[in-house]
């Protein structure tokens, strides 16, 4: 597996939601930066995401923010981040994410977190990368979710082995050795189809 240097987290922005989430959020950021990895994230200073970016530099670690104009606009970016970089896009944004990192972590999250989780997936299913993806499925959030997606491949329009493009963990406890013994199947696009 590659080396890890920078771990890529999303998650929701919302500050409305359950302390478990916030906690799980602060506890990755911890996590991270112990690790000796750095944060890669959407640069925001609010909800989870805040949390995660404090969380990681309180504890001595690096965080990358990476926020788009149309968000930054809004005054919602941390200013106290080891980089901000903003950018015109959300597909830029993305790219730069991904670029970036060497591995990808999900907390709970909304609509955007979803996107960005399917992107993932998608891209790493072509074949566009090959790094670890993690779901934190802490108290089921993502449960309906995932059996969404085992639908899909017992039907038929995806493969059973792309089920192995993601892992999932029940706990942020469990997200660094998932990372580190996440499979190193490299996926051969040529055979997305059969």
């Amino acid at each position: 597996m590659t080396k890890i240097k920078n771990v890529c987290v999303y998650c929701g922005s919302s500050s409305k939601v359950d302390d478990s989430y916030k906690t799980a959020a602060t506890q990755l950021g911890g996590m991270i930066a112990k690790e000796g990895w750095g944060v890669v994230y959407g640069g925001g200073r609010v909800g989870l995401m805040g949390l995660v970016a404090d969380s990681a530099l309180s504890a001595g670690g690096e965080v990358v923010g990476i926020i788009p104009s149309h968000i930054e606009e809004r005054e919602v970016q941390h200013e106290e981040l080891t980089e901000l970089h903003v950018v015109d896009t959300m597909h830029v944004r993305k790219q730069m994410m991904v670029d970036r990192s060497q591995a990808f972590v999900i907390l709970p999250g909304g609509l955007g977190t979803l996107d960005e989780l399917f992107e993932l997936l998608t891209w790493k299913q072509l074949g566009l990368h090959d790094k670890p993806i993690v779901i934190v499925n802490m108290d089921g959030y993502w449960s309906e979710m995932l059996a969404a997606v085992r639908y899909i491949a017992d039907q038929g329009f995806m493969r059973q082995d792309d089920l192995n493009l993601f892992v999932e963990v029940q706990d942020v406890k469990d997200v660094s050795e998932a990372i580190k013994n996440a499979p190193s199947e490299k996926f051969d696009p040529t055979t997305k189809w059969i």
